[in-house]
Formats: structure tokens, C-alpha cells, sequence
């Protein structure tokens, strides 16, 4: 075995012990404070994670995303397994429905993956996390358009900011916002479609990989797709364990926050993305840019204080990236 492979196995064996932990029963104040670390641990990690998918940001992306699709479905299947929750694939979750729901959330997350994977490879990250930011807000948008969600006031108000800030990005800067609009658009509807299917995140991640693992076996086994250079198999190897642990991590959040608490954490993960773009990255930010961003910060506030005012969580991604 590679030593990369058996340094990754070895911290496999380590997450796998302790992610029953993390879905224990505890004392509230307690469980709280935990939630907290955990909700906390989970967005920070999706908000360096574009650190990580520079690291192989020489490989073709539809290369990354087949290993990502590839490790995550041995690495969740692991973790289904010492946790003992194959009963929860039950017969009722086969229904013709539900198979197509999960197969339609499995091609919107893959798209999502491969816009964001592309986004990091040409240091557009910048762009993405204002897709992330503006997330939520499309979200509303969706329930209103699909599931006949009424808009409050305030609700409109942060929507239509949202929007002018991708118009002023797309008239102001030197090119449309095509990758800021996929991510929120794909990561939108996907939330819309997982909506519709009573099964939690890890579970239903499994089913959507298990969707995508044939065609991404069969790519890297054909001719011609091997990673370019000596140790990328065993770095991209680790894209199973950056997928699925935050994911753990989430889930042990959501059992112990209240949503609200969770609908304002989700907004550390797109900050830390620009904090990567700006910083390590050194990515441009032009006024256009900086108006855009202001533009979605004030559609946040709004937002958020229309939702404390009116005791309605807003909506919590379970998967950002």
C-alpha cells in the first residue's frame, strides 16, 4: 500500500471512532456548546476546503470530481457500516419517487462540484463564494416559484438586492457571473429537491454517490486519465474524508442547534472562501466586485433581521460545497 493510502486509512480509522460520538445524547447547555464547536468545525472546514482543491488544481476537473465521487462512496460506506446504519436503507426508501429524486439531487451535486472544482482551478473563488452568499436567498426564491412559498416584505426586499448585486457584477466587471449564478442555481434546486425526500444528509449523500459511482469508475480506469504526478492518487484520495466528515460534523450540529443558530453559521463558510480568494489566492477585487459584495451583505442583513423578526429560520444548506 501506497504510504499516502495507509496514513489515509489510519485517519479513516480515527474519524470512524469518534463520528458515533458525535451523534450522542447530551445535557442541553452542554450540547449546545458542542453543537456549536461542531456547526463551527463543519462550515470553517467547507471554507478552506478551496485550499484544498488548489492543492490538485493541475488535474483535470472532471478528473477531481470522479476521485471525489469515487472516495466518497467507499469512505461513506465505511462509516455506514461501524456505525451499523444499513436498516436505514430500508424498503420504503427504493420507491420509484424517492430513486428519482436522489438521482436528480446526484446530477445537481455533481454539477455543483465540478463549477466549484473549476472555480478554485481558475482562481475564480472570489465569484464563488458570492454564489454561496447569495445562496440562501435564491432559496427563498425557489420555495416561492415550486412549493408556492408566500414572500414577506423584507423577504423581497433582500431578494431584489441579491439580484442587483449579480446585475451589477454582470454589467461592471469583464464578464458574466456565470460561476457565482451555477453555484447558487445547482446548490439551490438541489436543496429544493432534497426537500421532497425524508432521509438525512450522510444517507442520502451515500445514495447520490452510489448514482455517480459507475460512470466516475469508469473514467478513471480508462487510458489516459491518470493523475499527472507521483502522489496525487493518495491526495486525492482524501477528498472522501473532506467530504464526509464535515458532513458528520453537520449532522452532530443540526441534533443539538436550534436552525436559526445553524442559518446564521452557514454564512462562515463563504466569508472564509473570500478570506482564502483574497488572501492566500491574492485573487483581484475591483470596485465592481466590492459593490456586488456589499450589494449581497445588505440583502443578508435584511434578511436575517426580517427572519429574527418574524421567529423564522432561515434555510440551512446541508451541504455547502
Amino acid at each position: 500500500m501506497h504510504p499516502v493510502q495507509f496514513g489515509v486509512c489510519r485517519f479513516s480509522a480515527t474519524v470512524l471512532r469518534v463520528s458515533d460520538a458525535l451523534v450522542q445524547p447530551v445535557a442541553a447547555a452542554p450540547a449546545r456548546r458542542m453543537g456549536l464547536l461542531y456547526g463551527l468545525g463543519a462550515y470553517t472546514i467547507w471554507g478552506f476546503i478551496p485550499i484544498y482543491f488548489h492543492a490538485v488544481a493541475e488535474i483535470s476537473p472532471w478528473l477531481v470530481l470522479c476521485h471525489r465521487v469515487f472516495w466518497s462512496v467507499l469512505f461513506l460506506a465505511v462509516v455506514i457500516s461501524v456505525r451499523g446504519e444499513w436498516s436505514c436503507f430500508g424498503p420504503g426508501l427504493w420507491s420509484r419517487r424517492r430513486m428519482g429524486l436522489l438521482a436528480a439531487g446526484a446530477v445537481l451535486i455533481a454539477a455543483n462540484w465540478l463549477i466549484f472544482i473549476y472555480a478554485v482551478a481558475s482562481r475564480q473563488v472570489v465569484q464563488a463564494s458570492l454564489g454561496y452568499f447569495i445562496n440562501p436567498l435564491l432559496s427563498v426564491a425557489l420555495g416561492m416559484v415550486f412549493l408556492q412559498e408566500r414572500l414577506r416584505g423584507w423577504q423581497w426586499v433582500a431578494v431584489a438586492l441579491a439580484g442587483g448585486a449579480v446585475l451589477n457584477l454582470a454589467f461592471r466587471s469583464s464578464g458574466f457571473p456565470w460561476i457565482a449564478l451555477s453555484l447558487a442555481g445547482t446548490f439551490g434546486l438541489y436543496g429544493l429537491v432534497r426537500k421532497q425526500v425524508d432521509i438525512n444528509s450522510l444517507h442520502a449523500l451515500a445514495v447520490e454517490t452510489a448514482f455517480l459511482f459507475p460512470a466516475a469508475l469508469l473514467v478513471l480506469v480508462l487510458p489516459g486519465f491518470a493523475a499527472s504526478r507521483p502522489g496525487a492518487i493518495g491526495l486525492l484520495s482524501l477528498s472522501g474524508i473532506i467530504t464526509a466528515v464535515p458532513l458528520l460534523m453537520f449532522g452532530a450540529a443540526v441534533q443539538r442547534l436550534q436552525l436559526s443558530t445553524l442559518g446564521f453559521l452557514q454564512y462562515v463558510g463563504p466569508s472564509l472562501q473570500l478570506l482564502v480568494a483574497l488572501v492566500v489566492f491574492h485573487e483581484p477585487f475591483d470596485r465592481a466586485r466590492l459593490g456586488s459584495f456589499v450589494l449581497c451583505w445588505l440583502a443578508i442583513a435584511v434578511y436575517v433581521a426580517d427572519s429574527l423578526r418574524s421567529h423564522h429560520p432561515p434555510p440551512v444548506a446541508d451541504e455547502p460545497e
